[in-house]
């Protein structure tokens, strides 16, 4: 499976991050828990330093728990101040203020020693597409301040959006880098709903998740549906659609619906709490 997938609204959103960059103190960035290191955009580090780091392993309560700890502690060691979140139910929310402090200090202590005082954080939120930027801004704001939709790319432009007297947030467009160096990366954010499913061959990137989940976590597929991997994993999928009754055409097995069905119950988390990535040895 090959993916090759850049709109030009994220040509423009990296613009504008490079023209943003010198507003803000402190990058937000929103990963998604299951692919801490898939998810994140490899431009974000070059555009970004010297600014203070924030790394948010947002979508927590699907990953594995002790996998999140285990990218919490990598991701602080490489000098990031990181916490876990699930923006869609306020959960971590609460210590983002605190972590925003935390991620600054360095900065406020500067401010301080100029006799700048009270001057409030300017953030930037970024993050791929469909990481939850948006539930994230809503959920931190407590109110709608900024459209959320369950599809890649519904934010198109920028907004500022004032927390409170010490915190404003700028939300920005969610990218992706031109070309996925790595397909394995690009498998995994296609498993997230990161890529639209409207160019993706659902049966083949099934296959692919039937294929991994069978590596890592042998019988969440025969528990879930009933299907084994004796046959493979277009057999395992023909199971599954047994399994879930998706038949066309008299007794013919709807495979492609099957196929959405794992996707959506893998990516609502109705398979458990799965993380498809450890942290890598170097960290």
């Amino acid at each position: 499976m090959h993916f090759q997938w850049y709109p030009g609204h994220m040509t423009k959103a990296r613009r504008m991050m490079q023209e943003n960059i010198k507003l803000i103190d402190l990058i937000i960035e929103l990963v998604d828990a299951r692919i801490p290191l898939s998810s994140r955009n490899p431009d974000i580090d070059e555009l970004g330093r010297n600014k203070s780091r924030l790394i948010l392993l947002n979508k927590a309560d699907l990953a594995q728990d002790k996998k999140n700890e285990e990218w919490l502690e990598y991701f602080r060691g490489k000098g990031y101040t990181a916490v876990k979140v699930n923006s869609k139910k306020g959960g971590g929310i609460k210590s983002i203020q605190s972590a925003i402090q935390e991620a600054c200090k360095e900065k406020t202590e500067r401010d301080r020693k100029r006799g700048i005082l009270n001057r409030p954080v300017r953030a930037m939120v970024v993050g791929i597409p469909n990481v939850g930027k948006s539930t994230f801004i809503n959920a931190l704001a407590g109110k709608a301040c900024a459209k959320t939709g369950n599809k890649p790319g519904v934010t198109k432009g920028k907004q500022w959006i004032r927390l409170n007297k010490n915190v404003e947030l700028l939300d920005t467009p969610g990218i992706l880098w031109p070309k996925f160096e790595d397909q394995e990366v690009g498998l995994k954010l296609a498993f997230i709903g990161s890529i639209k499913d409207e160019i993706l061959q659902t049966e083949e990137l099934s296959a692919e998740l039937i294929r991994l989940l069978d590596r890592d976590y042998p019988g969440i597929l025969e528990e879930k549906y009933a299907a084994q991997m004796s046959g493979g994993c277009y057999d395992c999928l023909r199971q599954i659609a047994k399994s879930r009754n998706c038949i066309i055409r008299g007794s013919e097995l709807d495979t492609e619906k099957a196929a959405g069905i794992l996707l959506d119950d893998f990516r609502n988390g109705r398979l458990g709490r799965i993380t498809l990535e450890n942290p890598p040895a170097d960290g």
